[in-house]
């Protein structure tokens, strides 16, 4: 969490509450650039978004995808699908399911964990590489 030692993560901890989707995180700081590299060496952040489902992705199937650098978790309403919001790789791809059949005006909160990698032996900072919400729809 910004401005905190270790920013938030201390040993021992059994929760980090921007996961919530009820986190208030009105006095962060906004990211213009999600590819600037944050931080240094073995370093972790979170990133935030509320993103509501518009007019015209109205039945389809909707997902967030992301790339981070090394390491991330995604957390949709506080809560992660372990099958596919935890990274199973250094620098992999996620792909999200949002919604089966996207309703318009459902708000999603989606946080993301970033940790810098390797662990024991990480080098710069942490950044994602892109976040994107994609709608498909059957034809």
């Amino acid at each position: 969490m910004p401005g905190e030692p270790n920013e938030g993560l201390t040993a021992r901890l059994l929760i980090s509450p921007p996961k919530s989707a009820d986190f208030d995180d009105s006095g962060w700081p906004v990211c213009t650039n999600i590819r600037e590299s944050l931080s240094e060496g073995f370093t972790f952040a979170w990133y935030r978004i509320t993103v509501e489902v518009p007019q015209e992705a109205d039945g389809a199937r909707l997902w967030f995808e992301t790339n981070v650098d090394n390491y991330g978790e995604v957390w949709v309403n506080g809560e992660i699908d372990r099958s596919t919001g935890v990274i199973e790789g250094i620098n992999a791809p996620q792909r999200i399911e949002l919604s089966p059949s996207a309703v318009p005006g459902t708000k999603y909160v989606i946080a993301c964990l970033v940790a810098n990698g390797p662990l024991a032996e990480p080098r710069g900072g942490i950044f994602m590489r892109f976040a994107t919400l994609v709608a498909e729809t059957s034809n």
